[in-house]
Formats: C-alpha cells, sequence, structure tokens
C-alpha cells in the first residue's frame, strides 16, 4: 500500500454537522458548526468549535447557552444557507423558513424542524488563535416522536442525518455493520440478535 504525505491539516473526516442556534426568542440566530463533538458521558457534555469572526460566537460568549440542532437530508440546503450567511446581515430563521421554538430549559430557540436538539449551557471556554472552544453541559434533549419505535426506542438511524466529509455533505448511511461490541459476541448472541432484527423489520 502506498501513502502520499500532505502538510498538517484538518484532515478528520467525515464530521458532524449540526445547526447551533442561538441568541433568544426576540432575535434567535442560527450557525453552521462541524467541529463538534461530545466529551463526557456523565455528567452529558459536548463541545463546539466556533471562529473568534462569526456573528454567533459573542452571542454564545455573552450568554453561555447555545442549542446543537441535528440536522438531515430534508434541512441541507438551509443547513449550508446557516454557514455561508452572517446573521449580521439578514434573519436566517425567516430566510430559510425554519421554526424558532421556545426550548425547555435554555433561553436561546430550537428549531422545530430538526431531528433532534440538544440543549446546552457553556461550562468552560478555551481560546485558540482562530477558533474557541465552546465546552458545555446537555441540559436538556427533544427529539421528533416518529423517530421512537414501537419498543419506545430512539432510532436516530431513520433520521438521514448529515455528516460534512471533505467539503461536502453527505448522508448517513443505514447500512449496518455491526453493533457495539460485536467483534467478540458469541455466535449464539449473534444469531439471536439477528433474528430480532428480522422480527423488527418485518413489524
Amino acid at each position: 500500500m502506498t501513502k502520499r504525505t500532505f502538510g498538517p491539516g484538518t484532515m478528520l473526516n467525515p464530521v458532524p454537522v449540526v445547526m447551533v442556534s442561538c441568541g433568544d426568542m426576540d432575535k434567535p440566530n442560527i450557525i453552521t458548526v462541524a467541529w463538534t463533538g461530545t466529551v463526557n458521558s456523565e455528567p452529558p457534555m459536548v463541545y463546539i468549535s466556533v471562529r473568534k469572526s462569526r456573528y454567533s460566537h459573542d452571542i454564545i460568549k455573552d450568554s453561555g447557552q447555545f442549542v446543537i440542532n441535528l440536522t438531515n437530508e430534508k434541512l441541507a440546503k438551509a443547513t449550508d444557507f446557516c454557514g455561508v450567511r452572517s446573521g449580521r446581515d439578514l434573519d436566517k430563521f425567516k430566510e430559510t423558513g425554519l421554526t424558532a421554538v421556545p426550548s425547555k430549559v435554555v433561553s436561546c430557540p430550537s428549531i422545530l424542524e430538526a431531528p433532534a436538539n440538544l440543549e446546552c449551557e457553556v461550562t468552560e471556554i478555551h481560546e485558540y488563535p482562530s477558533h474557541d472552544m465552546f465546552v458545555a453541559k446537555v441540559v436538556s434533549v427533544t427529539v421528533d416522536e416518529e423517530l421512537m419505535d414501537e419498543n419506545d426506542k430512539l432510532r436516530l438511524d431513520l433520521a438521514d442525518l448529515l455528516v460534512y466529509n471533505h467539503g461536502s455533505y453527505q448522508k448517513v448511511n443505514r447500512r449496518e455493520i455491526g453493533g457495539f461490541g460485536f467483534s467478540v459476541m458469541k455466535k449464539k448472541t449473534r444469531r439471536r440478535r439477528a433474528a430480532q432484527k428480522r422480527n423488527q423489520r418485518r413489524r
């Protein structure tokens, strides 16, 4: 196998792409972020990295709150729009037709059309040359009812979620290669789980 060497760069791909809502219900804003992820399980904590020059940067820094709204194929155009236009110049909710709804805990709005909304309160800010990383505690989560199955299990695999891959928005492939621990799973357990999945698909 032959490999080619590049200079240092942000080559970690694909990454989640999300719309982050901030501000308040009177003057809400949305910024598209691809540098986001989980940093802790208990309590649940996440981060977003925002360029210092972005309009949303100071809104989040001053309020200490934001909402991570997951995106899907239906929201691809709005997701891109909110990443290339500035809230300094226009109302992104109005321009995209998205709906700002009150969140359960934080004062900034959630996006109604998003399949899932993670309400966040900032606990730390790490400053870097181009971006600041906002580390936050997840204080509430809302999801579309249609993503809950008959066993009350959340099926985010049905949400047609997007990722950002080297400059391109792409839909997450639903094809499962294996579940957590599949590499060490006993054959008997593997057969039982396969049967359960077949039964679910028939329903």
